[in-house]
């Protein structure tokens, strides 16, 4: 399984930008998936995810309300759309791919096997 995000870029604070994650694999529909970022000098940390089915979704404080996740499963896409970006938005966004089969929406690192490489956003106050 590869992962591949992409669309980061320079934003300005309010402004959009949609994040995209492609998935290789066959089984990509049966698995949960999430992105999570990572900020300059901090850990990585969970920013949504969307189970298998793409039924039911999970944000984290920060974001919620303003982005939203969804997943193409014929494309093997998963995409992060974010909407009044703030500055503490800025970092590198990672997608993930969940490690159990038909999961639901796991917000903890440990519930996801595959890594992409990650994009960098950068939101300009």
């Amino acid at each position: 399984v590869q992962l591949q995000a992409f669309g980061g870029g320079l934003v300005q604070a309010g402004g959009s930008l949609t994040l995209s994650c492609a998935a290789s694999g066959r089984t990509f529909r049966d698995y949960p998936m999430g992105w999570f970022r990572q900020a300059p000098g901090k850990e990585r940390v969970f920013v949504a995810s969307i189970d298998w089915s793409g039924g039911s979704t999970s944000f984290a404080d920060s974001v919620r309300g303003r982005f939203t996740i969804s997943r193409d499963n014929a494309k093997n896409m998963v995409y992060l759309k974010m909407n009044n970006l703030k500055s503490e938005d800025t970092a590198v966004y990672y997608c993930a791919r969940g490690s159990t089969l038909f999961g639901g929406t796991y917000i903890t690192e440990d519930n996801y096997n595959y890594w992409g490489q990650g994009t960098q956003v950068t939101v300009s106050s």
